[in-house]
């Protein structure tokens, strides 16, 4: 046996790889390294926590219900506070806005040229009983002079002004998939050496694929070509996948090949998904993996701005699915 044997290499941390292509940045300064550093560090944290949720009694409901009206889970509470708490210290990001909060948190570091706006811990309904959920984020360069602090301009950008984006799977196995407009990479968590270690190499989407993923229970609210596409998908015995969490639905279907739809119900005539902390860095995402994400009318990252939890229909995934969506 040769002795390279006997220590086989680990892999590429995400550190490391981050540091090797920093110069593929669109802004190679460093900052924007550090900063998917912090989430890194926080993605650790919040991996910790829910990994533990059942044994430190962080499970079940806040008793609280965030901006959007929604009923606040203990793991969205302590999510949110790591995340927002990591972004603080790292210095780099200069203003948060998160899914949970009323309002934009200013960091405290105005000399900071980034903004991020982040969904702490998406799919809530799923924390209790085991089920893969995940983190969200996207990262902004602000457009108030540096040294200031951030106004709500900076946070109401359109998704093509991304320069990164990503999220964090908690589920079978810990993942960080991002991009900043160069592919996208996926790195997967080592428990025994507390890294992120490279495991999936500029991912693509299939061109297209048999899932489709929808919350059947709206089926009679969606519009009636929706109900005709679905009725399609089934006629030609495609798969229907729906976990309810849109981290692990879109990360399936990115790998795999499918389409996630949450088209306009009676309920909710403008879409329920928020542009800003789960539309846009998924779009932002699957574009760069050969995909496609629209809201019907237009394509997602084009889409206007007005109201930092604007909310937006989405159907996003392989091209040729999203394109036979759009032709209806």
């Amino acid at each position: 046996m040769q002795p390279e044997n006997l220590a086989l290499p680990v892999g590429i941390t995400l550190d490391r790889f981050i540091l090797r292509n920093q110069e593929a940045f669109r802004y190679a300064t460093g900052e924007l390294s550090q900063l998917l550093r912090d989430i890194a560090l926080a993605a650790k944290i919040v991996n910790r926590e829910v990994n533990k949720a059942g044994l430190l009694n962080i499970t079940g409901a806040y008793g609280h219900q965030n901006v959007q009206g929604e009923d606040q889970q203990k793991l969205d509470v302590v999510a949110d506070i790591r995340f927002i708490r990591a972004l603080t210290n790292g210095g780099e990001a200069c203003a948060v806005v998160s899914e949970e909060r009323h309002e934009m948190v200013d960091t405290g570091n105005h000399k900071g040229k980034y903004v991020v706006a982040i969904d702490p811990l998406d799919g809530s309904s799923n924390i209790d009983v085991n089920v893969s959920i995940g983190t969200i984020f996207s990262i902004y360069r602000r457009l108030s002079p540096v040294g200031t602090p951030a106004v709500m301009e900076d946070v109401i950008q359109p998704g093509n002004r991304q320069v990164a984006a990503g999220y964090i799977l908690y589920g079978s196995s810990t993942m960080l998939v991002y991009t900043t407009g160069r592919g996208v990479n996926g790195f997967t968590y080592d428990h025994s050496l507390g890294e992120f270690f490279l495991s999936h190499t500029q991912i693509q989407v299939p061109k297209t694929g048999k899932i489709f993923s929808y919350n059947e229970g709206n089926l009679d609210d969606f519009p009636k070509l929706v109900q005709e596409y679905i009725a399609s998908c089934r006629a030609q015995r495609f798969s229907s996948r729906y976990i309810g969490s849109l981290v692990a639905d879109f990360h399936r279907n990115m790998l795999k090949g499918g389409v996630y739809l949450y088209p306009p119900t009676r309920k909710d005539p403008n879409g329920k998904l928020r542009l800003l902390y789960e539309c846009f860095p998924l779009a932002f995402l699957v574009e760069q993996a050969g995909g496609m994400a629209t809201d019907g009318r237009q394509r997602i990252l084009d889409i206007a701005l007005h109201d930092w939890h604007q909310r937006s229909p989405l159907y996003i995934g392989s091209e040729a699915m999203v394109q036979e969506l759009i032709s209806l």
